[in-house]
């Protein structure tokens, strides 16, 4: 698995770091996907992005940092406010006081949002137990492998994920979706040990 980078492009707001009350619950879930393994660590940073929505029907999200280890996450520089995103010209617009970008996936982000006005924290990472077969553990996956950071990603998760709160994007990594950061958190680590477990022999 290897880092493929920001494919739209990215319009810095300003350099507002972000402050909100959820912010040291994220920071902790993304200490646990590192501890976890559910963000598998590359030469730079780590494979998966964690965010959630500022309030409640808004646009505007707080997410992880463009190449970047979850294990840095202890400090709010590391996150950046996402404030607009125009798909049509695959443009994000965004806060943040770094000389990073939003993650690569933040237009996904934004189009699961704006399709699910319950869904407050999507947490995507990586999990090889889950994608080497996410059928077995009863596991909703999108219907064919494209490359990650694009509209077609986007299109393929919209496809199938309806009102399922978990879903594997096929060959790539899983969605885990959640009315809280809580309840994303906490249902990666269920899905993780039911993968786990019946891919035991």
């Amino acid at each position: 698995m290897s880092y493929e980078g920001v494919k739209y492009k990215a319009i810095r707001l300003d350099d507002s770091v972000p402050q909100h009350s959820w912010l040291p619950t994220l920071q902790k879930w993304c200490l646990t996907f590192h501890e976890q393994n559910l963000a598998p660590f590359y030469d730079g940073g780590s494979h998966g992005n964690l965010s959630f929505r500022t309030f409640p029907g808004g646009d505007s999200f707080i997410i992880t940092a463009s190449k970047s280890s979850l294990e840095e996450s202890v400090s709010n520089q590391f996150f950046l406010t996402v404030k607009k995103v125009n798909l049509e010209k695959e443009k994000v617009f965004f806060s943040g006081h770094s000389d990073k970008k939003p993650s690569s996936e933040a237009m996904l982000h934004n189009a699961i949002y704006k399709s699910r006005p319950e869904i407050m924290a999507i947490l995507h990472g990586h999990c090889r137990e889950i994608t080497q077969n996410p059928a077995k553990a009863g596991i909703v996956t999108t219907r064919e492998f494209v490359e990650s950071g694009t509209l077609k990603i986007i299109e393929s998760v919209l496809e199938v994920v309806d009102n399922h709160y978990f879903i594997e994007i096929k060959d790539h990594g899983f969605l885990s979706l959640g009315r809280t950061i809580e309840e994303a958190g906490t249902l990666a680590l269920s899905m993780q040990e039911k993968a786990i477990s019946v891919n035991q022999p």
